[in-house]
């Protein structure tokens, strides 16, 4: 037998949860679209070690670091779904810079 009180809870709690992921979404093409939030983004992701192996010989200290990176990961994925022209842009903007010469 069906709760119809439960099943408007139910409906009530999936368009809350429908409305967080939209306003997510959101807030992330936000960050994204400004030079500051491109740096801060590839910051997190940068810590969570996305771009670099998170080895380590220390099973432990590796299932730390995987988890870490698997955030990164998330993220990662999240910006190519919502806005994947602006990952180059923000690649090219965090790109590391050779030093000048300054033998002149």
């Amino acid at each position: 037998m069906n709760n119809a009180a439960d099943e408007v809870a139910l409906k009530k709690l999936a368009t809350r949860e429908a409305i967080a992921c939209r306003q997510d979404d959101e807030a992330l093409v936000w960050l994204m679209n400004d030079p500051r939030g491109r740096r801060f983004l590839w910051r997190q992701m940068s810590k969570a070690n996305v771009f670099s192996p998170v080895f380590n010989p220390d099973a432990m200290v590796m299932a730390w670091n995987e988890g870490r990176r698997n955030e990164g990961l998330q993220l990662l994925t999240e910006i190519n779904r919502l806005c994947p022209e602006l990952y180059p842009v923000m690649a090219a903007e965090n790109a590391i810079q050779p030093e000048e010469d300054n033998h002149q």
